[in-house]
Order: C-alpha cells, then structure tokens, then sequence
C-alpha cells in the first residue's frame, strides 16, 4: 500500500475511535482533534457512513452506528 493510502487509512480508523469514544461529535470538534481541513474530515466521514459505521442524526454531528466491526492495529 502506499504510504499516503496507509496513513489515510490509520487517519479514518482513529476518527472512527475518536467518534466511539466520545459518543456524538461536531465536525469541528474532529478538525480540533486531528488538526485537517474540514473538506478531509468530511471525505472521510464519507467513507465511515458509505461503510454504515458513523451516521449523522443532524447537520453537522455524528456518531457511530450499531454496525459491530473487528479492528486490527
């Protein structure tokens, strides 16, 4: 894999992480933890909800879905 395409990956597991552990989060508050843009935090977003783990219940908030997953590290 590409190391841009690992570390995209690695990005989207521990926002998925962040999302899990702090029950239901801003979209700033993401760009306040990882330190991206908001047009990345939402392409990635993008792909948590096209994959069902994240969904968002308002404009602008997210959670995580029921959806059980394995990780890996």
């Amino acid at each position: 894999m590409k190391p841009t395409t690992d570390r995209m990956l690695n990005r989207i597991k521990d926002m998925y992480m962040f999302i899990l552990d702090h029950g239901t989060v801003t979209t700033q508050d993401l760009v306040d933890e990882f330190g991206i843009t908001p047009r990345t935090i939402q392409r990635d977003l993008n792909v948590l909800a096209f994959n069902d783990l994240v969904i968002s219940p308002t404009r602008g908030k997210w959670t995580t879905t029921n959806k059980r997953i394995k990780m890996t590290s």
